[in-house]
């Protein structure tokens, strides 16, 4: 089923997972995560903590965003399968489909005629909170078509949305400045892996931070290890992005586009006091964690 935005991160993740010790030690307190970039519609993200072995325990916000992909991830997941979608035009088509069938939904539930309302449906019911404004639409998008894909159907349906990966964004800068878009760059340790990543540069983040546009970066575990992290964004700044833009690209900035910035990514009275201490510059290939506060509590 190509969408399925019913399935639930919470119920897939395993906390006892070492990579969330691995990401824990290296300083990595939060982490969003979620289905892949298989579906044109994959499912519900959510934001969690990375200390803990309780998922119901970790849970800053769920759902925290819905997936969405384009480009060839979608098609080359289906064009052995005999079903839609194995074109751009297709991925994109089912994806408008679903979300006009969701507002219509929602129109419908609203009916004071209980007889016009409609059964239940759990995938539209899984997309109210998007439509409604509450969660943000997460798109996977490399090319820049994919990403002027992503903000056109954004736009048609008023969603609140960011582009991940964005690997060619630093071509159309301009453009993704005009439309306000929030980004999610990386990773950017991999090699160009597929087509989609022949224009892939450790420079984007940079380019896209200084012209303002509002920049996170991402190691997309586990195409790299979520530890690794603070190396992401040295090589970022090695590559020109401003060191206190890198910081915030991993702290404030992925907590503002996540929407989760009233509890983490500052250190300030009322947020969940999650606070790491390095040994040096924790962008410095050496740096070593000291002491890492979750939620107020020290857990090394």
């Amino acid at each position: 089923d190509p969408i399925t935005p019913h399935l639930r991160a919470i119920d897939a993740v395993n906390p006892l997972d070492k990579a969330f010790e691995e990401a824990l030690e290296a300083g990595v307190t939060t982490v969003v995560t979620g289905p892949g970039s298989s579906n044109p519609i994959a499912g519900q993200f959510i934001a969690m903590k990375t200390y803990g072995s309780r998922i119901d325990d970790m849970v800053i916000k769920s759902p925290v965003c819905m997936k969405f992909a384009l480009g060839e991830n979608p098609k080359l997941s289906f064009v052995d399968k005999g079903n839609s979608p194995k074109t751009r035009m297709a991925t994109a088509a089912l994806i408008r489909e679903t979300l006009l069938k969701t507002v219509e939904y929602a129109r419908d539930k609203k009916k004071k005629n209980r007889d016009e309302r409609p059964e239940y449906n759990i995938k539209y019911e899984s997309l109210l909170p998007l439509i409604e404004g509450k969660i943000y639409a997460k798109f996977h998008a490399h090319r820049a078509d994919d990403i002027f894909t992503a903000i056109r159907i954004a736009k048609e349906f008023k969603l609140k949305y960011v582009i991940v990966h964005c690997t060619e964004g630093h071509l159309i800068v301009d453009k993704l400045k005009k439309e306000n878009a929030n980004v999610i760059v990386g990773p950017n340790i991999t090699s160009r892996s597929k087509p989609e990543l022949k224009n892939q540069t450790v420079e984007t983040a940079g380019i896209l931070s200084k012209s303002g546009i509002l920049t996170a970066i991402t190691v997309d575990h586990p195409e790299v290890p979520q530890q690794y992290l603070t190396v992401a964004a040295a090589l970022a700044v090695k590559a020109g992005m401003d060191e206190m833009e890198a910081l915030k690209a991993i702290t404030i900035n992925a907590a503002k586009i996540s929407m989760i910035d009233d509890k983490v990514g500052s250190i300030k009275v009322g947020k969940h006091a999650d606070i790491v201490i390095f040994d040096r510059h924790p962008l410095d290939i050496m740096a070593k964690t000291q002491h890492i506060f979750v939620n107020g509590k020290m857990v090394k």
